[in-house]
């Protein structure tokens, strides 16, 4: 079944709110599509857990929610919400962050028929306590890791000039602007200054925010944009930044794909790694080497709160064990005490001694 959001497959409602998220709230398109599709999910759950139907069969996933109405929503309880969650993590094996955002989207269609429209009275989702996430430090590059990975995907003869280029260009604004992935691939030639300066980037919640080039990225760009303009380009792509060979916008899949591929080509395919964590590495880099200020780096990164840029401010391992060198004790190494010395000692401690004295 197709993840892309269709109205058709859903009841009158359940649009509604489609359409009240992507117009009134601001939310991307594909953010719109992720709440459908996990709302889908859960009514499926629900329908197929009250009919005796497998929710993970064949079955139970073609279920429809066309006919999803108001008495249908005041039916559902906080035990309908628990039991799919359940369901999500012993059938499905959904992480916690992957059942946090389903129980999000559930969350969000009950707060707006009972606060916003006022169409039911209860909204059982906001009894439901969030899955709790672990907490966990970024996984990210250091300096000298991230210097081979450009290198690596910039010295790759078996590509052709264009896709070459083009990669290396992708990775280096990865790297020192610390963008989203769909943020990047949706960048436009007139999103970028003529003078290679900055960048126009539209990111969650359709909010603009301006991206400034370092010296890296002007090198990249100056390289790719002579190229790409020698490719032919389909016509509704032709104003898009990043092409791929076929002359089309490139996609997400596609560059998470070659960035994977160079992750194992630089030695990095066991750490964890991916497109994201070129964001995470960016933004490491830049408060930890750089010494950019928390509070900026949460308007380069677009982040609505700055508790969500202070995972960033985590103090790496070498820096830990640099401070820990610092120490006034660090130096201090016991030496082994003369035999008179020893004897003295003894002698001074024992009780006689210390009666005597008294």
């Amino acid at each position: 079944m197709s993840t892309e959001y269709d109205p058709k497959e859903y009841s009158p409602i359940l649009r509604d709110f489609a359409s009240y998220k992507a117009t009134i709230a601001g939310c991307s398109h594909q953010t719109v599509n992720e709440y459908m599709r996990d709302i889908r999910a859960f009514f499926q759950f629900v329908i197929a857990d009250r009919s005796g139907t497998d929710p993970a069969s064949e079955e139970g996933k073609k279920i429809k929610v066309d006919k999803i109405d108001f008495d249908f929503l005041r039916s559902i309880e906080v035990s309908d919400i628990y039991n799919y969650l359940f369901f999500c993590e012993r059938e499905l094996g959904n992480k916690v962050n992957v059942r946090a955002r389903k129980l999000c989207a559930i969350r969000a269609l009950f707060k707006y028929y009972c606060k916003t429209r006022m169409m039911i009275d209860n909204n059982p989702a906001e009894k439901v306590e969030s899955p709790k996430k672990q907490k966990s430090l970024p996984r990210y590059m250091s300096y000298e890791e991230a210097v081979y990975f450009i290198e690596t995907v910039h010295n790759d003869t078996s590509q052709t000039d264009f896709i070459r280029i083009r990669n290396w260009c992708i990775v280096t604004l990865f790297l020192n602007c610390g963008m989203r992935l769909s943020e990047l691939v949706g960048i436009s030639l007139n999103d970028v200054d003529r003078f290679l300066r900055s960048v126009r980037i539209l990111g969650k919640g359709n909010k603009e925010r301006i991206l400034y080039f370092n010296d890296a990225c002007r090198a990249a760009l100056e390289e790719y944009i002579p190229l790409r303009e020698e490719q032919k380009v389909a016509t509704e792509n032709e104003n898009a930044l990043f092409l791929s060979r076929l002359g089309k916008r490139i996609d997400v899949r596609m560059v998470q794909k070659m960035v994977d591929k160079y992750l194992e080509a630089s030695g990095l395919g066991n750490r964890g790694l991916s497109v994201h964590k070129l964001r995470h590495t960016a933004a490491t880099l830049m408060y930890s080497k750089g010494g950019v200020d928390v509070r900026v780096l949460k308007e380069i990164l677009g982040h609505e709160q700055l508790n969500t840029t202070q995972i960033y401010t985590h103090v790496s391992n070498s820096e830990v064990e640099a401070a820990m060198a610092k120490n006034p004790l660090a130096g201090l190494a016991p030496t082994e005490p003369k035999k008179d010395e020893r004897e003295e000692t003894v002698h001074i401690g024992t009780l006689d001694n210390v009666k005597k004295s008294n």
